[in-house]
Formats: C-alpha cells, structure tokens, sequence
C-alpha cells in the first residue's frame, strides 16, 4: 500500500472520542500518524459524556482510566430505570469493570488528545480541513490550514474520518449508508449543581418523555430529557419550559432539581441513524462519522472506543502486510456491525417513546424485585450484555418462570 510522496501512515481528522485513541493506537504501534481538528483543547461538545464499562475497560487497557478517575469524576455503581409503577435498579458492570464514569468532555478528551501526543502522533489543533484528496478513486491526503491560514496538502497511505456525524471525510467519499432510520427523539440537557446524585445513573421512562440524571465533574449532575421528534417544531421555542414540564412526571426527582441551581445553557439535538461502510482506497470511518444511533442509551464514547481499536488493529495488520487492506478492513466492517447491531435496534425502538408492548411489560414487570435480572437488564443498557441474549427466548424463560 505504500506510496512515494507519503509523509504520514495515517493522517487522522478529528481528535475526540475516536480519532485520538485510532492514533494513539497506532503510534504506540510505531506508525508515524498527524491528527488534525479544527478544535483547540480543552473544548466542549454535545455529548451525554457517560462511559459505560465497556468504555471504562478500554480506558483501563490504554492505561488512561486513573487519569480520568484523578479529575474527581465520580463513579457510577447503580442504573435504576423508572418506569412509573416500578423501578428496576441494578449494578452496570462485571466484577473486573463494576463501574461507569461520566466524565466531562472538556477533561475526557483532552486526556485523549494528550495521550496521542505521549504516543508520538503529531497533533495538530485548531486546522480546518478543506478538501479529501483523491487520486484515480484512491484517497491519498488532505488539503487545510491552521488558524493563521496558510494552506498546506499532506499525504497518507490512509485518511481516517473520525470527525463525527458531520463528517467531511464521509461526505468525500459517499460511502454506502445502511440499516438507516430517521431521526426519533429530541432531546436537550443542562447542568445542575445542589443535586447529588449518590453514584446511580437514574432514567425516567413516562408516555412520549424520557429523562435521565448522571454525576460529572466539578459536582455537578447533567440532566437530559427529550420528546418524540415529531414535537421538535411544536417545541422549540419554549426548550426550558417543556424541559421543566416533563420532568413533573415524576414529582420527587422534579423537587430535588427545583432545590438544585442551573449552571449552564440548554443544548440539544436530534440526531440520524445509520451505518456507513467504513472503508474503502485509502480511507477509513470510525465512531460517528462510520455508524451513530439516538443518544437515548448514551452509548456513542464507547462505541468510538471500540472502533478506535478495531480500526487500528485493521490498519496495523494492512500497514505491516499482515493481511490485505481490504480483508482486515471488511473484517472491521463486520465485526462493528455484529457487536452492535442489537443495541442500535433496541436503541431505536426506545427512542420512539413508544410504551412497551405487552410482552415487553410483563417481561419488565418479572424483573423487578429479581436482583439478577434487574442487573442483567442494567448490563444491557450499559453495553456489557447483547440485548440478543437478554431478550432470547431463553432468558425470558427462566425470568418469566422466576429462575433468574
């Protein structure tokens, strides 16, 4: 794969969740990779921040996870689900990864964008890409500028898109889009100081609303809640007053905020849902550029995370003639989509703020009260358990019959 004229192995765009681990993955393997962002750092980002323990255990192998435990972010032991008549409350985790974090952006990425750097990539911050260059269909660098200007071209054996669901990479090479849904929920999230949250991750699921409440750092506790994107217009213009509307759905939690003090701005979104392929001549997706689902399950810091290392044990193995590119990249393509595919279904259809249907129902109404399933069902909505094995006949079985 190598080209004359190639400066870099890797020339990574963007700097968060997933492109800072792909190079800090591969520059810990001895490829020589530039990561660019048109972000300085640290810097903010619409995100629901919580790392479930899936994510936590990569912190944990890329040795990172004490330098994010060291900014006093609190760790999460609990995730209880309200669903009016009945709260299911469970431990997230394994024995080895008990517990979740939801550390701020402003800290989470600049450890990241940090430990590329300790790795040996060349960052470059606050350099805005301007084109994806192509030769003869084979993308082969990119075209941009730093914040005083002057253009510059650098070339690559690969170019990683990792910028996100707005992803200039992604519009450069029209990659085939799949398995996709329009947009479901409009949601929005601010934070609160005065509203101690006790380690425990709370959802509050009521007819066409959804909210959530989750420990950060500085003390503070983001609270989100969203609606059915069919009110997004309706909405809009009044975002604190639905915002505040919704969370009387459950009067306690509704006291404990009023008692709290608000300290940021509201911000929200509505986001698509898609698969891209995430390959192709001399280019490569990870995260929210190559796959994004709604943000309901808050799931997308760990999916950056897992892309980030498939992505760059692919990349290693074409890099080194271990494996074709395009056998070790299609490898990557599939192994993303079976690791994921259940969660994104199970994501959507949450998403909607549809009630569940009956089954569902009295599938939730045999798990409450039953602490290994209670913890089996928060395991699911943290990652660490496919809903496919959950929700198996199976499983079902032996919870309806109060055997697990």
């Amino acid at each position: 794969m190598s080209m004359n004229g190639n400066r870099y192995d890797a020339i990574v765009v963007g700097a968060r969740c997933a492109g800072s681990p792909t190079a800090m993955l591969l520059a810990r393997k001895g490829y020589k990779v530039l990561v660019v962002d048109r972000a300085t750092f640290p810097s903010d980002t619409l995100s629901t921040h919580i790392v479930h323990p899936p994510g936590v255990a990569s912190l944990r192998r890329w040795g990172l996870l004490d330098l994010v435990t060291a900014t006093g972010c609190p760790p999460i032991h609990t995730y209880a689900f309200d669903f009016g008549p009945f709260t299911i409350s469970g431990a997230p985790g394994t024995d080895e990864t008990p517990t979740a974090y939801a550390p701020r952006r402003t800290v989470l990425d600049k450890l990241l964008v940090d430990a590329a750097a300790e790795a040996g990539a060349e960052i470059r911050e606050g350099f805005t890409v301007t084109e994806v260059l192509t030769e003869d269909g084979h993308v082969t660098g990119v075209r941009g500028h730093g914040r005083s200007g002057g253009t510059v071209t650098e070339r690559a054996r690969v170019v990683v898109g990792a910028d996100g669901r707005h992803s200039l990479v992604a519009r450069a090479v029209r990659p085939e889009q799949y398995h996709e849904k329009p947009q479901l929920l409009a949601g929005y999230y601010t934070y609160w100081s005065g509203l101690p949250m006790e380690g425990r991750f709370e959802t509050w699921v009521r007819p066409d609303r959804g909210f959530a409440a989750w420990p950060t750092n500085d003390d503070l506790t983001l609270v989100i809640g969203g609606w059915p994107f069919a009110e997004f217009e309706a909405n809009k213009n009044d975002i604190e007053g639905n915002y505040l509307k919704m969370l009387e759905l459950a009067p306690e939690f509704a006291d404990r905020v009023r008692a709290a003090t608000r300290e940021a701005r509201y911000v929200g979104t509505a986001v698509l849902n898609y698969f891209r392929k995430p390959y192709g001549p001399g280019w490569a997706l990870a995260g929210d550029a190559g796959y994004n689902k709604d943000f309901i399950t808050g799931h997308g810091i760990h999916d950056a995370f897992r892309d980030a290392e498939l992505c760059a044990t692919a990349l290693d193995e074409a890099f080194s003639g271990a494996r074709p590119f395009e056998t070790a990249m299609g490898d990557y393509q599939a192994t993303r989509d079976r690791q994921v595919l259940p969660m994104y279904e199970f994501t959507t259809q949450l998403a909607t703020l549809e009630p569940p249907p009956p089954d569902l129902q009295q599938l939730l109404g045999a798990v409450h009260g039953n602490q290994e399933a209670m913890d089996g069902f928060a395991r699911v909505f943290a990652g660490v358990t496919s809903p496919a094995e959950f929700f198996s006949e199976e499983n079902v079985g032996h919870i309806l019959a109060g055997t697990r």
